[in-house]
């Protein structure tokens, strides 16, 4: 006799029909990606709003620009310019309120100047002088993350911390399609969706990972469409649309202030200047392809857009160039400055209370200071 031949042996009965926890179909992206600008959706754009915007992309244009010739100078260690991406950053920036987070990537430091943190401040991390260069409490911005997507979980610990402690703070974390390759941006989003936390995940899909293109990282039909799995919305829009882009993340933001959980942007738009200055983008990409994309260049849609309806005439694109042109000077100025730094540094805001190995290892470094010795194991 075998065991299924038994008296009260176990018998599996046909399980019922199988359903979704959760209806896919309201988190589904659309087919294309959302636009504002050149569509009738843009007479309901708040013209006060659209010339903000176009204001602060002059400006982030002449800022890459700038830190771009920093870094050829010398000034800048290294510099990933985010050109072409201008109304991400600005976008993002704004629509935050003050008392919400901003979790960038090493490459959105345009949007943390847009956000409030001194431009120069904003550099510090990048021209290798100290820590992160400005207090992330001041305005509310996480340090520039450079190992990719790593920014992502600290965003979701601080939002769900903010929600059980009654705060109404939304977190916003930036990321690039190459971070969507981390398993940061899994757990991330993961923990995010079943917590419900109020984060909104903002990916600039600016097509290439270094090298990498997206068709050689994911072969979903969208980053956005990867929301579903997790079991939160996913939006796509032309991440060179200011005013479509703007108006997605303010949709999410609210979503996310009032309970509604996390939304995962996907923004379509196009990185023009190299991966940074220690890259040679000839080699992967060509110039035809460049071209293609600054012909849909942000300045120059949300420019067309303004003159076209009356908003913006000659004498607001001559101010906006001229505020962007004084700032440069201002940061040029101010950057051909060298700074006063103090070694001793390296050892503060490490740890909120210093571990034994490391005030053992600044005692060592005063001791080999004040007797202008060189440090051990030091270079020669």
């Amino acid at each position: 006799m075998t065991v299924m031949e038994q008296r009260g042996a176990y018998r599996p009965t046909p399980p019922p029909a199988w359903q979704p926890r959760t209806d896919p179909t309201p988190l589904l992206p659309d087919a294309e990606p959302y636009r504002v600008l050149g569509t009738e959706a843009a007479a309901k754009a708040d013209p006060e709003l659209l010339r903000r915007l176009y204001a602060e992309l002059v400006k982030g244009r002449r800022y890459n620009m700038q830190a771009t010739a920093l870094t050829k100078q010398g000034r800048l260690a290294v510099y990933p310019s985010s050109t072409g991406q201008e109304a991400c950053e600005v976008a993002a920036a704004l629509v935050l309120a003050e008392r919400d987070w901003l979790f960038p990537s090493y490459r959105d430091t345009l949007a943390v100047v847009a956000r409030g943190v001194d431009p120069v401040e904003a550099l510090t991390l990048l021209r290798g002088d100290w820590h992160t260069g400005y207090d992330p409490h001041e305005h509310r911005v996480a340090p520039l993350s450079t190992p990719l997507a790593t920014q992502l979980p600290h965003a979701v610990g601080l939002a769900h911390a903010a929600r059980l402690k009654g705060d109404d703070v939304v977190a916003l974390a930036m990321v690039g399609d190459g971070g969507t390759s981390e398993g940061d941006f899994h757990e991330a989003l993961n923990f995010a969706a079943v917590w419900q936390a109020p984060v909104v995940f903002l990916v600039q899909n600016n097509g290439f990972a270094i090298s990498v293109p997206l068709a050689k990282q994911t072969a979903a039909p969208s980053l956005a469409h990867k929301a579903v799995g997790y079991g939160m919305p996913g939006r796509l829009v032309d991440g060179n649309d200011a005013a479509a882009v703007h108006e997605v993340l303010a949709d999410a933001v609210r979503r996310a202030r009032a309970g509604g959980g996390p939304t995962l942007v996907e923004a379509i738009t196009y990185r023009v200047e190299a991966h940074t200055n220690a890259d040679d983008a000839t080699r992967y990409r060509g110039d035809a392809e460049v071209e293609t994309w600054k012909r849909h260049d942000p300045i120059a849609l949300l420019e067309h857009e303004l003159t076209g309806r009356g908003l913006l005439d000659e004498t607001g694109v001559e101010t906006a160039r001229q505020d962007a042109e004084a700032m440069a000077a201002s940061l040029r100025a101010r950057m051909n400055q060298d700074p006063v730094l103090d070694p001793m540094d390296l050892f503060a805001h490490v740890y909120a209370e210093p571990t034994p190995q490391l005030l053992e290892q600044r005692e060592q470094l005063r001791a080999e200071l004040a007797a202008g010795t060189e440090p051990e194991g030091a270079q020669r």
